[in-house]
């Protein structure tokens, strides 16, 4: 099995996307309208894997980061994302030794 997609309710479609597409580098590759939901899905530039961002249409609220657990990413230069993620006020959490994991 490989993951197919990781899915978060947004509020702001448009600065959703901003977001994933200028930072994160992903773009669009497919959107589907359902009436009371509108969901894109957003992928990097090998397609190896999928965020669907779902802006329902309703005005609901959502609690920030109670809708997903986390997404991973992979990078070659981890201390250019740290110093990019801090210019734009960001944490960066540090590590964890005995997974290899770093947290922003």
């Amino acid at each position: 099995m490989k993951l197919a997609h990781t899915m978060i309710r947004v509020r702001d479609l448009d600065r959703s996307l901003d977001f994933y597409s200028s930072f994160l580098g992903l773009h669009e590759v497919r959107r589907k309208d359902l009436g009371d939901a509108i969901l894109v899905f957003l992928a990097d530039a090998d397609r190896h894997h999928f965020i669907e961002l779902t802006f329902n249409k309703d005005g609901r609220d959502y609690v920030m980061g109670s809708q997903f657990g986390h997404l991973a990413f992979f990078t070659e230069n981890l201390d250019a994302v740290i110093e990019q993620v801090e210019s734009v006020g960001w944490d960066y959490r540090g590590s964890r030794p005995e997974t290899g994991s770093k947290y922003i």
